[in-house]
């Protein structure tokens, strides 16, 4: 029996009605083992971040079932689904959506309070994340002062503030040049192996090229390896 993270049975998701029905998804089996990289990858349109936000369980899905960590979602309060996520995953988006005043350690340390971590464990917490991400020396300075590679790996830190699990990320490094997107990929692989389970949803061919698990999605389905 596999071991996986995230399984979904049959998941569907549609919008609109009548004339306007869109199926975004389409009847979606899919398991992502413990511990793997995984990269979802398909054209624009076709459903990617549809799937991200229904296992990330950022969105409801319309039929079907998703399960994280042996838990399934679907039926769970607000309440419920805010509980996991903060629990279980860790999102890290395109946009940095660092807070501009704050430093790169503040903006950690910033997730840390938010997840309950007692004020005196905040700041050293905060450098530990910066060091795991090899940021040791940037951690006063302010998003403005920092290279987009940088600012992705602040991300990826704050992302990490409730040792999640699992890494689910949405074209992280869509907005970074080929160096920048280095330094990402370089930290993922290695958060990879330290045990973390990385999903990373992306158009780049090169990207998912380096991933053990790859999923190809296109319209609305996972196409056959």
């Amino acid at each position: 029996m596999s071991d996986a993270i995230i399984k979904t049975v049959q998941l569907t998701k549609e919008y609109g009605r009548g004339a306007t029905l869109t199926r975004a998804l389409r009847g979606v089996d899919l398991e992502i083992p413990r511990g793997s990289f995984t990269c979802i990858i398909g054209p624009s349109g076709h459903g990617k971040s549809t799937l991200m936000h229904l296992i990330g369980g950022l969105d409801r899905p319309s039929g079907g079932s998703v399960i994280i960590d042996g838990q399934q979602i679907s039926s769970l309060s607000e309440k419920g689904l805010a509980a996991l996520r903060a629990s279980k995953i860790g999102f890290v988006f395109q946009f940095f959506n660092l807070l501009q005043s704050l430093t790169a350690a503040e903006n950690i340390e910033t997730a840390l309070m938010l997840a309950g971590v007692p004020e005196a464990k905040q700041k050293p917490r905060a450098l530990e994340l910066l060091e795991l991400v090899g940021l040791s020396e940037k951690a006063d300075s302010k998003p403005g002062q920092l290279s987009g590679g940088q600012q992705q790996r602040v991300a990826i830190a704050r992302a990490l503030a409730n040792d999640p699990p699992v890494l689910l990320m949405d074209e992280p490094t869509g907005n970074l040049d080929s160096a920048a997107e280095a330094e990402v990929m370089a930290v993922l692989e290695e958060l990879n192996k330290k045990g973390k389970t990385v999903i990373l949803v992306t158009h780049s061919s090169e990207i998912a090229a380096r991933a053990g698990n790859l999923v190809r999605v296109r319209d609305g389905q996972i196409e056959a390896a």
